[in-house]
């Protein structure tokens, strides 16, 4: 089988999902690179082999004679980017969020339809063995009919990873709900089977606004200020020169079934982890930790308690990122490349994560009041829940 030729458009924090897609000799390979930085050059090098080509702007990207591009630039980029790749005719891997405003996300499914190029988006959370196993739970019937899902975020990383760069300047991200709510709002809506209408939020910038060290941190990348040792969150250092977001956020939803969720995320705790409760008219789960060896508790009779649930389901181990999510998530795009059809990641979910993050955000900004979140014309939620059909 003849390797896909892929170029990238950004090197840098989601390199390894551009990794994970280099298998040369198996199907799949990175043969070329755009990236301003001069250290992301060196380590594409280094990590893809000299055999990559680097290329300084897109228009020589584009002139590689690609099958696919893969855009993991920063956010606010990923709209302007993919729709280069989208409109040059090459199916396109969006890292998410896909946009950070909703009228940039809908104009990206306008522009895939009307091209026939590809979409797909980076919501690997799709291919965590531990979502992939409380969907398995619920699709089974065993807890009845969803009516409820909540989820609790605890980003215990908040003061390394988002607010020492342009994450923190709502300009690059508009929210945080975004940058790590729209995995969370995703999951919501596979796990609950619809999507949210309305949303209502609070939130705040509780501590990492009080923090006066500020630096300009352009010349580094995380891994290199990043220490389990700066805590509390209150003693850090060298935070970005603009933190305009929240560092806690509070969301309520209503979805289009009728299911109610939460969603509460928090940048300042100490531990990192993802806690979601689906509640069925026939029981509930949880999971205890989020990574493989933790568990799922299921109640299914009203003789368990929080100490003696019904039964235990032990998470699944997997090998690279993200408990091997990472690696099913590149593979799945080269698959779609090739032959199209339907995927796990959906391209309308990930629209409607970005749009319940933005009207949440705009709810959290304003007066707290409930926002109504618009819907896709019918014909574009067909045409990419069919699978992309007649996309090239």
């Amino acid at each position: 089988m003849t390797d896909l030729r892929i170029g990238v458009i950004g090197f840098g924090l989601r390199r390894s999902i551009a990794r994970q897609a280099h298998r040369p000799g198996e199907g799949s390979r990175i043969v070329a690179l755009c990236d301003p930085s001069e250290r992301a050059r060196s380590e594409a090098v280094t990590a893809l082999g000299e055999g990559v080509r680097l290329v300084d702007d897109l228009a020589d990207l584009f002139a590689e004679n690609l099958d696919a591009v893969m855009v993991l630039t920063p956010d606010h980029l990923h709209h302007v980017h993919a729709t280069a790749s989208l409109e040059a005719g090459l199916a396109t891997f969006c890292e998410k969020p896909l946009a950070t405003r909703l009228e940039d996300a809908d104009a990206l499914l306008t522009t895939a339809q009307r091209t026939g190029s590809r979409l797909y988006v980076g919501h690997n959370m799709r291919h965590m063995p531990v979502i992939r196993q409380m969907k398995a739970i619920i699709d089974s019937g065993e807890i009845g009919r969803v009516r409820s899902v909540w989820c609790r975020h605890f980003v215990g990383t908040g003061g390394d990873f988002y607010f020492k760069d342009w994450h923190a300047d709502r300009r690059y991200v508009n929210s945080l709900l975004l940058q790590k709510g729209a995995h969370d709002l995703d999951v919501i809506h596979w796990l609950a089977g619809g999507y949210t209408r309305e949303v209502s939020g609070m939130g705040d910038l509780m501590v990492y606004g009080d923090i006066t060290e500020r630096r300009d941190n352009s010349d580094r990348l995380m891994w290199d200020w990043y220490s389990p040792n700066n805590w509390p969150p209150t003693a850090q250092t060298d935070l970005n020169p603009v933190v305009d977001v929240e560092d806690i956020s509070l969301l309520t939803l209503r979805l289009d079934n009728g299911v109610l969720a939460s969603y509460e995320q928090c940048h300042f705790t100490p531990d990192y982890w993802r806690n979601y409760t689906v509640i069925g008219d026939a029981g509930r789960i949880e999971n205890i930790g989020d990574e493989g060896g933790d568990q799922i508790h299921v109640w299914t009779s009203r003789r368990s308690s929080a100490r003696t649930p019904d039964r235990v389901e032990v998470i699944a181990r997997g090998d690279g990122g993200h408990g091997g999510a990472d690696a099913s998530l590149a593979a799945e795009f080269v698959r779609f490349v090739r032959e199209g059809g339907a995927t796990d990641v959906s391209t309308v979910a990930a629209r409607e994560a970005v749009a319940t993050a933005c009207l949440g955000v705009e709810s959290i900004r304003t007066d707290g009041s409930t926002r109504r979140v618009p819907e896709l014309p019918g014909a574009t939620r067909a045409y990419f829940d069919a699978g992309q059909p007649g996309s090239r």
